[in-house]
């Protein structure tokens, strides 16, 4: 994997946190979560998605499993906030320091307040992305929530 890090694998290795890699050929034309888990022969609801959103202003990281919506009131609520919407993507890839597609909860450029949705605790391990297009992370739920500081939220829907 020479080459191919990422901050989100070096972040993993400098914590010496456990997790597997796993690498797919990102063929384009659907959207990238539910690529990962068809590629991979994972269940989808155990494949999560980084998505960014403004809540009063600040930007916030929302992880739902990519079967769902992220459930942006939820997501205020769980940050104490009211007003919320989707980020910019250009203000989301640059605060992160990731492509869209690629955006990882892990290694992110700025330290964003992190709500992982509840139903990350159903399971042993999860996937996230890894940093870039066709790396996914696979990683326990209480570890990513260690790294990014995340609480847990029902904040899908």
């Amino acid at each position: 994997m020479a080459g191919k890090g990422t901050p989100a694998t070096a972040l993993l290795a400098k914590q010496k946190i456990d997790h597997r890699l796993h690498t797919y050929t990102h063929e384009g034309g659907q959207a990238y979560g539910p690529e990962a888990a068809e590629a991979l022969g994972l269940d989808p609801a155990r494949v999560f998605k980084t998505l960014v959103a403004e809540v009063d202003g600040a930007l916030t990281v929302g992880i739902v499993p990519v079967t769902t919506t992220l459930d942006l009131k939820a997501l205020a609520a769980a940050v104490g906030g009211k007003r919320t919407r989707m980020a910019e993507l250009t203000a989301a890839e640059r605060a992160t320091g990731y492509v869209a597609g690629g955006i990882s909860p892990l290694g992110q450029r700025k330290r964003l307040p992190t709500v992982l949705d509840a139903s990350a605790q159903d399971w042993p391990t999860l996937f996230c992305s890894g940093g870039r297009r066709g790396l996914e992370v696979e990683i326990t739920p209480a570890d990513l929530a260690r790294l990014t500081g995340a609480r847990f939220a029902p904040i899908a829907t």
